[in-house]
């Protein structure tokens, strides 16, 4: 067997895939450097067998900072000097955690704990302001959809972080935990945009700052974040955990904010057909839901949303998914029906589940008439993920030999 200390400068190849960060490039020269099993490959940066494979063949992305940083330090790209004794401009051989494109554009984290030129004094008023603006955009982003505010966020989120320098302690971790709820939403954004990677990446550079300003409500919901995204990508059992993880992870977390992290773990039950466990769940979040109305002004700004109506619709995708049809029906039309109009993308996406739900109850007709009302908004505000289960509903109605299935799918071609 070979050394398993690799000097990366006398590799070209290794040190173009780690400043690239093609972390499945990374593995597969290492190993052939080195001679390593994938098992021992593993051991040494933290993962199971099973994910170094699945990173080596492009099928897993690393997204995560911890994961990043257990690789750099167990293969120990940080600590080894290029020819002439000093590292790149940056200051290392990896100068970003996270790389251009619709994730952090750059290292906000750097930012917020070291000093910055020139200084920017902020006080409360200033924060109220920006927390406003802030919920204003939310409130915008249910009408217009996350496209148009993408730009806005990102400068918003810069300015957030620059005023960090010139913070005073009583309002510094203040500002951490703006920041911190300004890149949830922008992860939120990416992923109803379909950009997973990016989503993932403000998800763990949101948690970071959650953690450090001691916000268990954040913290927990960028968990049960993390396992919507499991969910939609048709990962029960990931979906579960995640969700399992903001729970226990933040036992301080409101009432509202735990039966988020509830009722998730119920829709990777769902997923997993496991009916019992589902039920149970999400009764056990109805309860929460409850409390959570007894006293809404303990609950974050960002869960205005959560209430009897959403949470109707979630009972809707957990019948949806263990293929109780009429019940699916049942919770998600009551809840469209007393979900405002402003909601427009969660209509169009409600709609197209709706639609669905008919579709497997052998209502062809009712099933076109709701799916035709959503897709316009689906085709606007909607995709990929309501657009994507309009085309579900219509491969069912096709698979059912309906005609309706052929006009869902010629609209959906015409709006395309």
């Amino acid at each position: 067997m070979r050394d398993f200390q690799v000097d990366i400068w006398r590799h070209p190849r290794l040190a173009a895939a780690v400043a690239e960060e093609e972390w499945g490039a990374v593995f597969r020269v290492y190993r052939q450097l080195t001679g390593i099993s994938q098992t021992k490959l593993g051991e040494r940066v933290g993962l199971a067998q099973p994910d170094v494979s699945g990173i080596e063949r492009g099928r897993r992305q690393v997204t995560s900072t911890e994961v990043r940083q257990r690789i750099v330090t167990g293969l120990g790209v940080t600590t080894v000097t290029p020819p002439g004794g000093t590292f790149p401009a940056s200051g290392c051989l990896v100068p970003s955690l996270v790389g251009s494109g619709a994730g952090p554009e750059e290292d906000l984290l750097t930012r917020v704990t070291s000093a910055v030129q020139g200084e920017r004094h902020v006080d409360s008023a200033t924060l109220d302001w920006l927390d406003r603006l802030l919920s204003e955009h939310r409130r915008a982003e249910d009408f217009i959809g996350s496209r148009p505010l993408v730009g806005v966020m990102r400068q918003q989120l810069g300015t957030v972080v620059d005023l960090y320098a010139g913070a005073p302690a009583a309002v510094a971790e203040r500002v951490v935990r703006l920041a911190s709820e300004h890149a949830q939403f922008l992860a939120w954004m990416a992923q109803d945009q379909g950009q997973s990677a990016a989503a993932l990446a403000w998800y763990d550079r949101s948690h970071e700052w959650a953690l450090e300003a001691g916000d268990a409500n954040m913290a927990a919901t960028t968990l049960s974040m993390k396992a919507h995204m499991a969910w939609s990508g048709g990962r029960g059992d990931r979906c579960v955990r995640l969700a399992e993880a903001a729970r226990w992870s933040a036992p301080g977390a409101s009432p509202g904010v735990q039966g988020m992290a509830a009722q998730m773990m119920a829709r990777g039950h769902a997923l997993n057909k496991d009916a019992t466990s589902a039920l149970r769940l999400l009764d056990e979040a109805e309860a929460l839901i409850k409390r959570a109305a007894e006293r809404p002004e303990d609950e974050p700004p960002w869960m205005y949303f959560y209430d009897d109506t959403w949470f109707a619709m979630q009972r809707g995708m957990a019948a949806l998914h263990l293929g109780d049809w009429r019940g699916a029906v049942a919770f998600t039309s009551a809840g469209l029906e007393a979900l405002p109009g402003e909601y427009r993308r969660d209509k169009a996406w409600y709609r197209a589940c709706l639609a669905h739900a008919l579709a497997g109850a052998d209502e062809p007709q009712h099933a076109l008439e709701v799916a035709l009302m959503s897709v316009p908004d689906a085709a606007a505000v909607g995709r990929p993920h309501a657009w994507n289960e309009l085309h579900t509903a219509a491969a069912m109605l096709l698979r059912r030999g309906t005609h309706e299935g052929r006009q869902l799918a010629d609209a959906l071609k015409e709006n395309c």
